[in-house]
């Protein structure tokens, strides 16, 4: 799966699933910001994630994921690995 297949995956869930506005969705937003989601909502955020993707996170996983484009250089590595 190629990088913009997953942005435009991940961008969906969170339109979707956690009503966060398109516009606030570029790659260089810092990811708590852009998504405002509180510590309950990331794990609803990881369940869908891994459950769309078919992949596995943990908490190490995101050392170091400050941006979206960390988070889908993160997914990018994790499904093509």
């Amino acid at each position: 799966m190629n990088i913009e297949e997953i942005k435009e995956k991940a961008n969906l869930i969170f339109v979707d699933e956690f009503e966060v506005e398109q516009e606030s969705l570029v790659s260089d937003a810092v990811l708590k910001d852009a998504l405002e989601l509180d510590s309950l909502d990331y794990v609803d955020l990881v369940v869908a994630i891994e459950s769309c993707f078919s992949i596995k996170l943990v908490a190490e996983d995101f050392k170091g994921v400050e941006t979206l484009q960390n988070f889908y250089d993160l997914l990018e590595e994790k499904i093509n690995d």
